[in-house]
């Protein structure tokens, strides 16, 4: 019985990842600011004011900063403010830096109330040189670029992570769709952030508890730390686990692909285990022999597979 239940697992993810293949090689839609590359500027602003028109109405979004923190900690993490990005430019880390204490002045203390939904760009609003940002590393289709508030994608990926240990239920997210740098000093499962694009690409989650919760962040030397407090007592514990993690390997190109798992726990037993997202995306860097066995990542050839089918047809 296991073993049945075992091959079909293996069977499905293998068929998941063949129609996640032909939709990348045979997509059947083509973004109309990717096929008219004029229009992208106009399309753009267009979104954003109809977005902010939708948050000005948006009144389950109003979350209020309070001077004093709440004792109960739900859970708490940090993140490295220094890494190896491929061939990035070390000086657009340290602006990122400056990005994030700017970005943080909205954030610490915030309170998010019973039912109350927390907005990424609600909160941190428009990041412009007038109100202190600067310019810093922004991704564009899978390319280092370079723009102002560049870098906040380290902190929405902070806060998606963080908020996912605690009583919140993800209202708008969406996942990086390239693998564009090497792991170096990763501590997340890939797949595991979530990227913002001001501010129709948004990061939106709900407090589905019965207490306030509120939000503690702040920078030191090395990390971005944080914490989830909340004003009662949480019996609840979150924990986030990978599975079916692989490179797919297709002719010279790469992919990679994983599950994310969410378990939720009461005094020591399991209550639930919920799926979160499927990954996968397009390797942008070099994929050596090396890099795969040092870090132990396995792969899968669908390049032979193909072959295969082929001669049996």
């Amino acid at each position: 019985m296991i073993d049945s239940m075992v091959e079909k697992e293996i069977l499905f993810i293998n068929n998941d990842i063949n129609s996640r293949l032909r939709d990348y090689e045979n997509p059947n839609r083509i973004a109309f600011s990717i096929r008219y590359p004029l229009f992208k500027k106009p399309i753009i602003k267009t979104r954003c004011l109809l977005k902010n028109i939708y948050n000005f109405f948006d009144f389950q979004s109003n979350c209020k900063v309070k001077e004093n923190f709440f004792t109960n900690v739900v859970t708490r993490h940090q993140s490295v403010l220094r890494r190896k990005l491929g061939d990035s430019d070390e000086r657009l880390q340290e602006q990122k830096i400056i990005n994030l204490r700017q970005a943080l002045k909205k954030l610490n203390g915030l309170v998010i109330k019973p039912n109350a939904v927390f907005s990424f760009w609600k909160i941190v609003g428009k990041p412009d040189y007038k109100n202190g940002y600067v310019d810093g590393m922004l991704l564009s289709n899978g390319k280092i670029i370079e723009g102002v508030g560049g870098g906040l994608c380290q902190l929405s990926n902070f806060l998606y992570w963080i908020f996912l240990h605690a009583t919140f239920e993800t209202v708008e997210r969406c996942h990086h769709s390239m693998d564009v740098f090497p792991d170096s000093s990763r501590t997340l499962p890939f797949g595991g952030g979530a990227t913002v694009l001001y501010n129709f690409i948004d990061l939106k989650v709900k407090n589905v508890s019965q207490h306030s919760l509120q939000l503690k962040i702040w920078l030191t030397d090395k990390h971005l730390k944080g914490q989830i407090l909340s004003n009662g007592r949480i019996v609840h514990k979150y924990h986030l686990l990978e599975e079916d993690h692989y490179f797919i390997k297709r002719g010279e190109l790469y992919f990679r692909y994983n599950n994310i798992y969410r378990e939720i726990r009461s005094k020591g037993g399991l209550i639930k285990k919920e799926k979160l997202t499927t990954n996968f995306a397009p390797v942008l860097y070099p994929v050596t022999t090396k890099y795969l066995n040092d870090n132990n990542f396995v792969v899968l050839d669908f390049t032979k597979e193909i072959k295969k089918r082929s001669n049996q047809n």
